[in-house]
């Protein structure tokens, strides 16, 4: 039976890829930082780890689990956010998104990826996002996160080149999840903004794209339009945009 690996599925669009994995057949690990993975776990018939993937010691129970088995599918979904203005914002909680957003995934893409190499197989999916595209006024730390993780998976797969290793970048756009509330974003337009796209949406075709091995994966023609748009625009205009988007009501 083929092994996946998801992180941050306790809810959102970790959650809906780990039920994908599980109706695809897979043995499953889910991994999140709250207690929550527990509940996701036993409805999902799934193994669990609850680990903080911002810490080293949260890096080592997820490896420590795998004990030696090769995993197949690599999803690695896990990231928070912070609202609100770069000084204004606890510096703990900035090096928090940093360290789990960034080095939690090139900390386990690492070492699995470099197993799936020497077999000759794989799939990795890393959720980027169209974020990333944008200078993220009242939510730098967040957007320059997103920026590495659409760099560095698209360049990770033309490593790959001809491994039979692929790795496939999620960019979605604004989804309904509780990565607002989280991120303190509920007094922003974003956070009240109607029609966010369905985690399950997101979360299918991302897994369709990694199965398909492709490079990268934007859900929804309006976020197409959003992210190409932010790619051609003056990056000092796209910056302003963000900041009506962003700006928090008591700023």
């Amino acid at each position: 039976m083929t092994l996946a690996l998801i992180t941050g599925a306790s809810s959102g669009i970790g959650l809906e890829l780990a039920r994908i994995a599980r109706a695809d057949g897979h043995q499953t690990i889910v991994v999140a930082n709250e207690p929550a993975i527990h509940t996701a776990a036993a409805d999902l018939g799934a193994e669990v780890v609850e680990a903080d993937l911002a810490t080293p010691e949260g890096i080592a129970a997820v490896l420590t689990h795998l004990g030696g088995r090769d995993v197949d599918l690599l999803m690695l979904n896990a990231g928070t956010g912070m609202g609100h203005s770069f000084l204004d914002q606890d510096p703990a909680g900035i090096d928090h998104v940093v360290l789990t957003n960034v080095l939690g995934v090139l900390r386990l893409a690492h070492p699995i990826g470099r197993r799936m190499r020497a077999r000759g197989e794989g799939h990795i999916l890393i959720t980027g996002s169209i974020a990333g595209f944008m200078p993220g006024t009242f939510q730098a730390i967040y957007n320059a996160s997103k920026a590495f993780l659409n760099n560095f998976a698209l360049a990770l797969n033309e490593e790959l080149k001809d491994t039979g290793v692929s790795v496939t970048c999620l960019m979605p756009g604004i989804t309904d999840t509780a990565f607002f509330e989280r991120a303190g974003l509920l007094d922003t337009a974003l956070g009240q903004m109607k029609n966010k796209d369905d985690p399950e949406m997101v979360a299918r075709a991302g897994y369709d794209a990694m199965l398909a091995g492709r490079a990268q994966m934007t859900p929804g023609l309006k976020n197409k339009a959003q992210a190409a748009m932010a790619e051609i625009l003056p990056a000092g205009m796209v910056a302003k945009a963000h900041r009506q988007m962003a700006k928090p009501q008591d700023e």
